[in-house]
């Protein structure tokens, strides 16, 4: 399972294949207006949009620029039932299960030629209808696992015991129709941290993992907000917050990717719109995974490096390649701003702003690094 990848669920004929289309910008998906018509997952490689790379290469003059990139797979439609079998029920969620976030698209906006499965536009409905179905698949998931723990357990292993107890809690929240992650966020007495991302490492339990919820609004709806839409559909019960939701209009999105880049900004303009909502919503994917980016700048490329935040600079230095970790020696790290007030790494050195940190340096996003390392 990719770091980076999100799989974009929901019910038949909210959006989901045309948003796709949008982000990868190449009409591989097919969306057409009947249930099913994505029967395996779409799978797309998106840049993620960082100004700073176009700066680097402005001083650096590399041969190739490469971004950091999110892994978006369409997944077809979910209906009432999936989990048990309905439609294609768990083909469908066993997809779900390889990626490290959903994205859940719901139809704000309403289309005489567009059939609903439910025959009515319910935002708050259609989305707890998804959520229902993922539940009630890890509460299977969960009740498999039992045996085998229950096994490890019996043979007095002491993680197993704790599993159990986490188990137990699992099986009492999914019951009550709550999702996973709210027993990961207030973990039982005795079961421990490390346990705990074992069971859910072992898992892939569905409703454990983040989720960002696309409001597929109508054109006429495009500059509406995400706390309009939190507080008009009352959608506290689903998200903690707004900020984990992006309105959309995938319609237009897929007119937008079509277009050049002036031809973009002279039709975002005209809607009053100062960037997409497609880079919004792979901006807030990357951060829903918690990851930031650091920066490697030469002659040969300039490149996006993604990392879990708070990462210490021998794991960075890991992500580019194992032996950079294992032989790792010191990291040389420039603060963006500076490379750039100093026109690249000689002028920062010789204003004093090159530092040489060690093992226990915690990276920053947007650092400019060079690794040193002994293999």
């Amino acid at each position: 399972m990719s770091s980076l990848s999100l799989g974009i669920v929901g019910l038949p004929n909210v959006g989901k294949s045309t948003l796709f289309n949008a982000l990868v910008k190449n009409g591989a998906a097919v969306a057409s207006n009947y249930p099913f018509c994505t029967i395996d997952p779409n799978v797309g490689i998106v840049e993620v949009p960082d100004s700073r790379l176009g700066a680097l290469s402005s001083l650096v003059k590399p041969e190739k620029i490469i971004p950091a990139v999110v892994e978006f797979y369409d997944i077809a439609g979910i209906i009432k039932g999936a989990a048990t079998g309905e439609g294609l029920g768990n083909k469908f969620l066993s997809h779900i299960r390889e990626t490290a976030a959903i994205i859940l698209v719901a139809r704000f906006f309403d289309h005489p030629d567009i059939i609903h499965v439910n025959g009515s536009i319910d935002p708050k409905r259609d989305l707890e209808t998804v959520i229902i179905e993922l539940i009630l698949a890890d509460l299977e998931t969960v009740a498999k696992a039992r045996d085998r723990y229950q096994k490890a357990a019996r043979g007095g292993d002491a993680d197993a015991k704790a599993a159990i107890t986490l188990i137990d809690s699992l099986e009492q929240a999914l019951g009550q129709e709550k999702r996973a992650d709210s027993v990961f966020k207030n973990l039982p007495t005795g079961v421990s941290d490390e346990v705990a991302a074992l069971v859910n490492r072992e898992l892939h339990l569905l409703t454990a993992k983040p989720m960002l919820i696309v409001a597929n609004v109508g054109e006429e709806d495009i500059t509406t907000t995400a706390q309009s839409i939190f507080e008009s559909y009352q959608l506290e019960s689903i998200v903690p917050s707004a900020q984990w939701i992006i309105p959309i209009c995938a319609q237009l999105e897929a007119e937008l990717s079509t277009l050049s880049p002036e031809e973009q900004l002279d039709f975002l303009q005209s809607y009053h719109l100062t960037e997409s909502g497609l880079t919004r919503l792979v901006q807030q994917a990357y951060s829903l995974l918690n990851l930031e980016t650091f920066l490697t700048a030469g002659p040969q490329e300039v490149r996006a490096w993604t990392m879990p935040k708070g990462s210490k600079a021998p794991q960075a230095a890991g992500v580019i390649h194992t032996d950079f970790e294992k032989g790792f020696i010191r990291a040389e790290v420039i603060a963006f701003d500076d490379y750039m007030k100093f026109n690249g790494e000689t002028g920062a050195k010789e204003a004093g702003k090159l530092r040489s940190e060690g093992k226990e340096y915690v990276m920053h996003d947007g650092d400019v690094v060079h690794f040193r390392f002994n293999v």
